[in-house]
């Protein structure tokens, strides 16, 4: 018996070695079937693994499952169209990168951990109160925004500023938020400054801000404005979206209106729509 072992053994160690499998040996239909359960991220760093991964990694199924149920609605909003034989990784890719529409003052793309979509959207498309007069506003170049300029207020006794939207939200939760810096940054000798010159009565009242969807959803807050020389993003509400197949019409709004005395010093960036569960949501938003 143990020369029939031996005998074994020296054919295994002078013949065929032993067969092994590995990665490399699974069909790429099963691969990618496994990728479909994991995050974009994930997925892109397993097709560096060998080839049965980098072909799994480009499947259509595993990247359509990626995409919201709308995003036909999305590419015909945001790529007007793509040619039909692209691919759903490259659709995927493009709906994930900021896409402006309306002229250039609105931008969205795809939040990539959640699915949601995020949008941004200019002082320029927003309606404010005296912005045609240059005693109170101005449009300010600056380099702190996804957008060239800024709206800029140096002073005035009415302050409001509204907007709305309509557009297909994939289903979901989503927060909106008022972008603003009180003061106005600038660079010198290469280091970023704020000018305070204006800043004035945002101390004495509260602003107010407000939402209100088509469907009946109303949010409502006030706060006072603070940390001079910092963008901060003010919470002004959420709203819920159950069917992606249908727009929803948002009208959003900040004022202070008391006119009892001035206030100035504000810049106004834009207003940002991101999805509620995103769970960095706060902490990447009071960081950009």
């Amino acid at each position: 018996m143990g020369a029939r072992i031996s005998g074994f053994a020296a054919e295994s160690d002078g013949g065929f070695p032993p067969l092994k499998t590995g990665l490399g040996d699974l069909p790429e239909s099963c691969v990618a079937s496994v990728l479909m359960y994991l995050d974009p991220p994930e997925i892109c760093k397993f097709a560096r693994l060998n080839c049965a991964f980098r072909g799994a990694s480009s499947a259509d199924f595993v990247w359509e499952s990626k995409l919201p149920s709308n995003y036909r609605y999305l590419i015909g909003k945001l790529l007007d169209g793509v040619p039909v034989n692209l691919g759903m990784k490259e659709i995927y890719r493009r709906l994930s990168r900021p896409n402006p529409f309306d002229g250039g003052t609105k931008e969205a793309w795809l939040e990539k951990s959640t699915g949601g979509i995020c949008l941004s959207i200019s002082s320029r498309a927003l309606r404010i109160t005296g912005i045609d007069d240059r005693r109170y506003w101005n449009h300010i170049p600056t380099e702190e925004s996804r957008f060239p300029t800024v709206a800029y207020l140096q002073q005035i006794w009415w302050f409001e500023v509204d907007g709305e939207i309509e557009f297909q939200f994939p289903a979901g939760t989503y927060s909106l938020f008022f972008r603003l810096q009180l003061g106005r940054a600038s660079k010198r000798l290469g280091r970023r400054v704020c000018n305070p010159e204006h800043i004035h009565g945002w101390d004495l009242k509260p602003v107010r801000f407000q939402l209100l969807t088509t469907d009946g959803q109303h949010a409502l807050s006030q706060c006072y404005l603070e940390r001079p020389g910092n963008w901060v993003h003010y919470h002004v509400g959420d709203f819920v979206v159950e069917n992606p197949d249908t727009s929803t019409k948002i009208k959003f709004s900040m004022t202070q209106i008391d006119c009892t005395h001035t206030k100035g010093g504000l810049c106004v960036d834009s207003v940002l729509i991101y999805p509620s569960q995103y769970r960095e949501v706060k902490a990447f938003l009071n960081c950009n």
